[in-house]
């Protein structure tokens, strides 16, 4: 009887640990390579997608493109400079975050530290050793069994959240010290875009709301069309100049006038009256550059649009959810039934489209989707919502290798230090 009360005693030990929501980085362990044994996987697709020009061999010259450094307001930060070889993966686990399938979640970097959040609702700071520096959660008991699904941005020393419970508030970055805490009438589900002394944040009910970062007051607030239904796809900002722009659920895009808030221009790019067809509309974060926005949506159409004036500048039937990223003359995207496109920025039309991701080796027979997607000079690195990160070579559009991450939904990748950084719905994965 005494040994079998110490052996339930020390699995209790060990089921705590591992779940416990302080969470823990695993050891270091070498990243699986899946082979390129590939089966078909089976994707329910209304729209069908076909290799073009895929013998069409470029490449990227690194020391003519620079890193944009406007890329917090214009969200053209898919181009990065890195060069990792990603043999070694470590993890930082917690337990399961509640909706995280449903969430576009993304990590700050500070410095050469990382900070996101748990299940709980609880802010994370890592150094660069993956050591905990701070940790600070503004949730009462209710709170945190709702499982907060949290946005951040941050300037200077604050960092600024904003989260689908209503609640907006502000920490001290550099020690995990509440600044202000804020209870608002509508959640939010939307970038969060700093400008000077104000942050912009859109609720889920498509309203655009300016606050103060260092008091959390209220400047002024742009109602647009309400949805009878709550998109979970997180609305998208860009601020060039004196503009901000937005998109809604319902797909009209908005610009406004970034002090006052007054309306500049808005077109819809939506002119269907069947109701499925606006609810299940998913657009892809909007980015800017050299004063047209770009974007795509699940409908068959990118965009791009003069950001001054909202005149259309051309539209290509491309059907995809995830940001694209411009990288000198050239537009990068990936469909949502896999593939890669390269598109020429002036006129939109289409250079290369090469198969990505639809050749997946998987013993299911469920779609498998891209999340998102970055690149180098050299590679593009698409995530998928299986667990894999996809490495795919510029120069032909062919997959070099596929790392198995998981089995479920991994998030675009984020880069820091020269660190790659991937996010589930229980963990931080590490890539080096």
């Amino acid at each position: 009887m005494i040994k079998i009360s110490g052996i339930i005693f020390i699995l209790f030990l060990f089921l705590s640990c591992s779940f416990h929501n302080s969470g823990f980085w695993t050891k270091q362990e070498n990243l699986d390579k899946e082979k390129n044994e590939f089966k078909n996987v089976l994707l329910k697709k209304k729209i069908v997608t076909q290799e073009f020009n895929k013998n069409f061999n470029f490449s990227i010259d690194k020391l003519k493109i620079k890193i944009n450094s406007l890329s917090d307001l214009n969200n053209n930060d898919g181009y990065l400079s890195f060069n990792n070889n990603l043999e070694k993966i470590t993890k930082y686990n917690f337990s399961k975050i509640k909706n995280y399938s449903l969430f576009d979640p993304n990590l700050i970097f500070y410095n050469k530290n990382v900070i996101f959040f748990d299940d709980k609702g609880t802010i994370l700071n890592f150094d660069k050793n993956s050591k905990l520096v701070w940790k600070f959660n503004d949730y009462n008991k209710e709170d945190k069994k709702s499982g907060p699904l949290i946005t951040f941005a941050n300037t200077k020393n604050i960092l600024i959240a904003a989260d689908n419970l209503a609640k907006t508030y502000a920490i001290n970055i550099n020690n995990g010290k509440i600044l202000w805490s804020k209870k608002n009438k509508t959640s939010f589900n939307s970038e969060i875009k700093i400008y000077e002394k104000n942050f912009f944040v859109v609720d889920t009910s498509n309203n655009l709301h300016s606050f103060s970062s260092e008091t959390g007051k209220k400047n002024w607030s742009y109602i647009t069309e309400k949805s009878f239904v709550n998109s979970f796809k997180k609305l998208s900002i860009v601020i060039k100049k004196n503009i901000i722009v937005f998109n809604n659920s319902l797909g009209d895009i908005t610009a406004l006038d970034l002090n006052d808030g007054s309306l500049l221009w808005q077109i819809s790019t939506q002119n269907s009256e069947i109701f499925e067809d606006i609810m299940n509309l998913k657009t892809s974060e909007l980015v800017e550059n050299e004063s047209s926005l770009y974007f795509s949506n699940n409908k068959n159409q990118f965009f791009s649009v003069d950001i001054t004036s909202g005149a259309i500048n051309w539209i290509q039937n491309i059907n995809s959810e995830v940001k694209p990223a411009i990288v000198g003359d050239l537009i990068f995207t990936i469909s949502n039934d896999g593939f890669l496109f390269v598109i020429n920025k002036t006129n939109g039309n289409i250079l290369r489209i090469t198969d990505a991701i639809n050749k997946i080796k998987s013993n299911k027979k469920d779609s498998v989707y891209p999340t998102g997607f970055i690149l180098n000079s050299k590679n593009v690195y698409v995530s998928t919502d299986n667990g894999r990160l996809i490495v795919i070579k510029i120069e032909t559009g062919k997959i070099d290798k596929i790392l198995k991450i998981d089995n479920s939904k991994v998030s675009r990748a984020f880069v820091n230090n020269q660190v790659m950084y991937l996010i589930k719905d229980n963990s931080i994965v590490k890539l080096n």
